[in-house]
């Protein structure tokens, strides 16, 4: 296929109006219909008195909300809504199980089902997605810039084009070929909030995708300019703050329904921004499992059209949240062994040194498509075919059916969304990509730890910053020692290493350490006047240590080799 521009695709649909996001909010208000009936129909199988719980759960926790963590976003109505639901409740407090009592609770869930269900669909308006997508040109290109001058000017001149710095690999061409025999749903990494921005930029400007149906934090209608976009972009509305099952199963029925209607669809399975800075091991099940409900679903229909699960790995150099995010996992999985230690960034003049590194430096962003695969997790080919573990054709209608016919089964389709975790996650490892700032990151960490091997994490985490000093030397012995067989899996596909790692031992490190200073006001790493290697801040220096941590890499190492390691040498504290 001729690409219009080098590096980038044409879109598979020139028209919006073909999208099938468009064509799923041209009919909103039946597909909100639907919704609500699908969710309904699943609740009104419980006994009453078990709904009745619920229903009682529900409103205390949701007055709860109102009062101790509103937002502005909320509607104005909240706290009489609940109010009137509770009322109604009470209505039948003292009732037994008997059908008065079932209708008046059918009311009551469907009004909590609507309420829900409209707050969580969005819309999509064509003209405000077209200017999104030159606004975030505009912004991109300015973020991504290769300008390492200080002059202000240099910010507004026209720079390397946004695609270069926003690189894709993977199967494309098989990915895009599946957009007209099937539903094509993308399960990415998460480590920032800027991932959906990153992610529905690259797959629209550079893939020529049409637009996902996904997920976004309802904290991101919150005010003004965001709120507008976001209700206008065909994103649906996700509350962390409800957690009750009701509204859990309704953003369950909006993603299965969609996903039935042949709207191409995004979602994180790992729930929520990594804390640790490790690619997710472990998925949420929930919204995963609507995909295997909806293939289900589509063969009971007599359709022959597939749910493709495409993975995806976001690979930074720098993660903007870097620092708040390892604290809340320190702060998590420490308990009484963390100590949180006071935040030296917040100086005027680091700040305004961060703020600049923003407007003038680069860095690149990677976005590593996995192969495609189907619910059940076996890999596709180009025709959207699955694929035995031979290689031979595999027809996966036979996996739902029970004696010659389509039918549900709740342990069964369970299994099958385990098993399509597992798969996705041994994606994620295959395709990512490791970046010089990863491995640096990794290596240094490892010598600290090494060092002071005494001492438990928590407490490598609470020795003072600045009185590590690494030897240059030290590091590029390591870097040295561990490329050939890195190499080596990068051939037999374990992971991804980037161009950047091919490269010279010095350049390596050079340009893992300059990545690693680019965003952070304390920086995880930096040179100092001997050129030896120091850190301002730990606890982020482990951050980026965490997504290697997985390959046990350090077991390549013989931390006693005297000529290898040159003891160790570490500033002493």
């Amino acid at each position: 296929m001729k690409n219009k521009i080098k590096g980038t695709f044409p879109p598979i649909y020139k028209n919006i109006q073909d999208w099938p996001i468009y064509k799923l909010h041209q009919k909103r208000d039946a597909f909100v219909d639907a919704v609500c009936e699908y969710v309904l129909e699943h609740f009104m199988k419980t006994p009453t008195s078990a709904l009745k719980k619920l229903v009682a759960e529900t409103i205390y926790k949701e007055k709860s909300r109102v009062k101790q963590e509103p937002w502005k976003v909320d509607p104005q109505d909240d706290s009489l809504f609940w109010n009137k639901i509770n009322s109604q409740l009470l209505k039948i407090a003292d009732q037994s199980n008997n059908k008065e009592s079932k209708i008046v609770l059918e009311k009551i869930m469907s009004q909590i089902i609507r309420r829900y269900v409209e707050e969580i669909v969005g819309t999509f308006n064509d003209k405000t997605f077209k200017f999104g997508r030159r606004f975030l040109t505009f912004f991109f290109s300015r973020l991504l810039n290769t300008s390492t001058s200080g002059r202000f000017r240099r910010y507004f001149r026209p720079k390397l084009s946004l695609y270069q710095k926003l690189k894709t690999h993977g199967p494309l061409e098989n990915i895009r070929g599946l957009f007209d025999k099937g539903t094509v749903v993308v399960v990415p990494t998460h480590f920032s909030n800027l991932d959906s921005i990153l992610l529905g930029y690259a797959m629209d400007g550079i893939v020529g995708l049409p637009s996902f149906y996904y997920g976004a934090g309802l904290n991101l209608y919150n005010s003004g300019a965001p709120a507008y976009f976001m209700n206008r972009m065909g994103t649906y509305r996700v509350d962390r703050r409800k957690k009750n099952p009701i509204y859990l199963f309704c953003l369950k029925g909006v993603s299965n329904l969609a996903i039935q209607n042949g709207t191409n669809s995004l979602f994180f399975p790992g729930g929520t921004r990594s804390r640790s800075g490790a690619i997710e091991n472990k998925l949420k099940l929930g919204l995963l499992g609507t995909t295997v409900e909806a293939q289900r679903f589509k063969f009971e229909a007599n359709s022959d059209k597939k749910v493709f699960i495409v993975p995806l790995v976001m690979s930074y150099n720098f993660v903007l949240e870097a620092r708040s995010l390892i604290e809340q996992h320190l702060k998590k999985t420490g308990k009484e062994q963390y100590l949180k230690t006071k935040d030296e960034s917040s100086s005027f003049r680091k700040l305004t040194k961060f703020i600049w590194k923003i407007i003038t430096e680069s860095s690149d962003i990677t976005l590593s498509f996995g192969e495609p695969m189907d619910v059940l997790g076996n890999p596709v080919n180009a025709e959207g075919v699955s694929l035995n573990k031979n290689g031979d054709p595999l027809d996966i209608r036979s996996y739902f059916m029970n004696k010659d016919k389509i039918n549900r089964d709740r342990q069964r389709e369970s299994e099958y969304t385990r098993i399509l975790s597992e798969k996705i996650v041994e994606s994620y490892q295959r395709n990512n990509i490791i970046m010089s700032s990863h491995l640096v990151a990794f290596l240094c960490f490892k010598i600290i730890q090494q060092h002071f091997k005494e001492l438990d994490l928590y407490g490598v985490l609470r020795l003072p910053s600045d009185e590590f000093e690494i030897k240059k030397d030290v590091l590029v012995n390591l870097v040295a020692h561990v490329l050939p067989a890195m190499e080596i899996n990068h051939q037999n596909k374990k992971y991804k290493l980037s161009e950047v790692l091919f490269k010279d031992v010095a350049t390596i490190i050079a340009d893992g350490v300059k990545n690693l200073g680019i965003f952070h006001a304390q920086k995880p790493l930096s040179f100092n006047s001997k050129g030896n290697i120091v850190t301002e801040d730990i606890k982020t220096l482990y951050y980026y240590h965490n997504r290697l941590d997985l390959y046990g890499i350090e077991k390549n190492i013989n931390w006693k080799d005297e000529a290898l390691i040159g003891g160790l040498k570490i500033k002493e504290i």
